[in-house]
């Protein structure tokens, strides 16, 4: 199943210890592009998370942001740092002597002098973290590739309907460069017999000259390689993913195809039929940016 460039997946664990939350959402890129917010308590693990999140996707531009919050009361320790007060209150003493103030020192005013009092954070247990982290995380990525499955088929059958109509033209263009080529031979034979009148002619001269037309105008080449290209591209949407880049490259391919049926046509119908062509096949390629 075709997967599309644009997806959403979130999951939630909550425990008595802690609550994490994992979202992800992509938009298109030629790339992939790995966007992670986390706590920085969290950032050792960001190169474990990079790597399972590439194990699910392959391009696109990804928003990964995961949230923590920790309900235990062993979140970190208060230190009291002795000698730093001491220090504070012998300058402050220093000071009232100095400018003959009152030494009004209050233990209240000591404590908010900075670094008097600081928090510790405990120690990290990793493992248990990422035990923690990993189930939330797969479960987004799940419901991330869930959404780009569905918005794939979308994609796809769209795509399938454009083809069957991209073949169609080619299919009136086929059909349509005989009669060119006859209309060119009775117009060229009239011309004659009004140029030359009962004055007689050479038939050979004649067909020699519908036999250039004919090879100058020839698009047998490019609509075969048409046909191919739109079979082509029909099997790759049956494929699984990944398949984005090879796509767009067949794409391309047939862009080129349509435009030398352009600059070869000398027949009003077959030029619109063209443009229309290379129309449906931009639009194609739009489509085409959205797989991964």
């Amino acid at each position: 199943m075709i997967k599309s460039m644009t997806g959403f997946g979130r999951a939630e664990v909550i425990t008595k210890e802690r609550k994490i939350t994992v979202e992800l959402k992509s938009v298109n890129h030629r790339y992939l592009d790995l966007s992670i917010k986390m706590p920085r308590k969290l950032s050792f693990l960001e190169s474990t998370v990079r790597n399972l999140l590439k194990k699910y996707i392959q391009r696109g531009k990804v928003d990964v942001f995961i949230s923590y919050e920790d309900y235990t009361l062993s979140q970190g320790s208060l230190k009291y740092n002795r000698e730093l007060a001491a220090e504070y209150l012998g300058y402050l003493k220093e000071m009232a002597q100095d400018f003959g103030l009152d030494y009004d020192m209050k233990v209240s005013a000591l404590s908010r002098y900075p670094d008097v009092f600081t928090m510790e954070e405990q120690s990290l247990d990793e493992e248990e973290l990422w035990n923690c982290l990993e189930q939330p995380l797969m479960e987004a990525c799940e419901k991330f590739v869930a959404a780009r499955e569905r918005e794939g088929e979308h994609l796809k059958n769209d795509l399938v309907l454009k083809l069957q109509g991209l073949d169609e033209k080619v299919t009136i263009v086929e059909q349509r460069s005989p009669l060119v080529v006859d209309a060119y031979k009775e117009k060229l034979e009239a011309k004659v017999h009004e140029l030359l009148a009962d004055t007689q002619f050479d038939d050979a001269r004649i067909a020699a000259e519908v036999v250039m037309f004919s090879d100058k105008i020839c698009n047998d080449e490019e609509t075969v390689r048409l046909h191919s290209h739109i079979a082509g591209m029909r099997k790759m949407l049956e494929e699984s993913d990944g398949i984005g880049r090879k796509l767009d490259f067949m794409a391309q391919e047939m862009n080129r195809e349509a435009n030398t049926i352009l600059s070869k046509s000398s027949d009003l119908v077959i030029s619109d039929i063209a443009i229309d062509l290379k129309t449906e096949i931009e639009k194609i390629r739009e489509q085409i940016q959205n797989i991964e």
